[in-house]
């Protein structure tokens, strides 16, 4: 993988001579590629919390905590604990691609117009490239965030499936049906990236060697 040309190191300079990010850098294929491996790898980990959250939270279910929640669905058999996992698929792993070729675009250019004098400075730009990429993914992966949601929550057969899911959001809802709760997620994730990211390349630059 580290030989592959997808992966090959991309030279930023950021017009002061200086390494305002420790992150490695790749190409945008090899962005997209690691960012949605791994985020994949981590929804299947985590998918039977994803399914006891929506359950829990939602008002069709009599849960009374969510050690009952587990336990009522794992006793319903594995396949209940991946519920959704298709569309959890479809929605991080183009996520992750995307947030982290556009996170690295928009620093790039960012860069180069307003070159970093400080450390604030380049968390200020830190915080703006992880917003605005986190704003293009959120939208760009939400339909499938609804679709994995109704998979979880509902139990009636025209949910059971991600084509029937699909065909039902557009039979009772048209396309605005794919984009509920839009504006919910993308102030969450905005607001997430932003500050994650700015606190996660500024801790690494506090600890990179002189």
């Amino acid at each position: 993988m580290a030989t592959s040309p997808y992966f090959a190191a991309v030279r930023v300079h950021t017009g002061n001579g200086n390494k305002s990010s420790v992150l490695p850098t790749l190409t945008s294929t090899g962005n997209l590629l690691a960012g949605a491996t791994m985020r994949v790898a981590v929804g299947f980990l985590l998918n039977p919390f994803s399914v006891v959250k929506a359950q829990f939270e939602s008002n069709m279910y009599a849960y009374q905590s969510v050690t009952g929640a587990l336990i009522s669905i794992t006793r319903q058999g594995p396949s209940e604990l991946l519920r959704g996992f298709l569309a959890s698929s479809l929605r991080d792993a183009p996520y992750a691609g995307l947030f982290i070729v556009f996170y690295e675009g928009i620093k790039r250019e960012t860069y180069s117009m307003f070159p970093t004098t400080s450390s604030g400075h380049a968390a200020a730009i830190h915080s703006f490239s992880a917003a605005s990429a986190g704003a293009i993914a959120t939208l760009a992966t939400h339909p499938f965030d609804v679709i994995k949601t109704k998979i979880q929550v509902r139990s009636e057969d025209r949910y059971h499936g991600l084509w029937r899911t699909i065909r039902t959001i557009w039979q009772q809802r048209g396309i605005t049906g794919y984009f509920d709760g839009a504006s919910l997620r993308l102030s969450r994730k905005v607001l997430s990236s932003a500050i994650g990211w700015a606190v996660y390349e500024g801790y690494l630059m506090f600890v990179r060697p002189p």
